[in-house]
């Protein structure tokens, strides 16, 4: 029997299967024994392609960063491309919110994820920010789409508004307020991304007049 046209196992392969781990089971179910269980092989094998566990995570880190679109960045309307490219940034990690805690701390070495730094920081230079004020509001950006991505404010409160009233006021008076319009807890928590997306365009308009 001849050999196999092409390898079971590449690096894309790898880290597709290592992302759907993390999805299903959070970070800490992301071992090498686990994902060689996924893909049917020796974890021994892994390593003829992954140097270790942190090379993996790093596989990751730039499989979920090729999600994220960056060509809202080069849009005229510095504004508008702001808002679309966050929009866009925290769709990727609201689909895959278990790797916020993998790699919101790691050094950001994947040149995708660079590149989409540079196109940031340029859209902002464009909207009239200087280099140190630009930076500020790249990693205030980075907050709150992964904060938000990460967090869902509304679910924290399990019961219903009415339940809260006697001791917490007006907690009931803001979550009836929120759900008057029968709207649930992702759509609480989306209004409030948008919120916050506002008032952080709105914060860079000021810094530029």
């Amino acid at each position: 029997m001849g050999r196999p046209s092409k390898a079971l196992l590449t690096r894309e392969r790898i880290a597709r299967a290592a992302l759907q781990v993390v999805d299903e089971e959070g970070p800490d179910g992301l071992t090498m024994r686990a994902l060689a269980e996924r893909l049917g092989v020796k974890a021994a094998s892994l390593y003829n392609h992954i140097e270790n566990k942190d090379a993996l995570v790093d596989t990751v880190s730039e499989l979920v960063n090729s999600e994220i679109d960056h060509a809202p960045l080069s849009d005229a309307d510095w504004r508008s491309g702001l808002a679309a490219y966050a929009r866009g940034y925290r769709a990727v990690f609201v689909r895959h919110p278990n790797a916020v805690s993998l790699l919101a701390r790691r050094r950001v070495v994947a040149d995708n994820a660079l590149r989409g730094y540079d196109a940031l920081l340029a859209l902002l230079g464009r909207a009239g920010l200087g280099p140190a004020d630009a930076a500020e509001v790249a990693a205030a950006l980075d907050f709150l789409v992964l904060g938000s991505a990460l967090d869902t404010f509304a679910a924290g409160f399990t019961r219903e508004p009415a339940a809260y009233r006697p001791e917490y006021p007006a907690l009931a008076d803001a979550l009836d307020g929120a759900y008057a319009d029968g709207s649930g807890a992702t759509e609480l928590d989306d209004r409030g991304f948008e919120l916050g997306l506002r008032l952080l365009v709105d914060g860079v308009d000021l810094r530029t007049r």
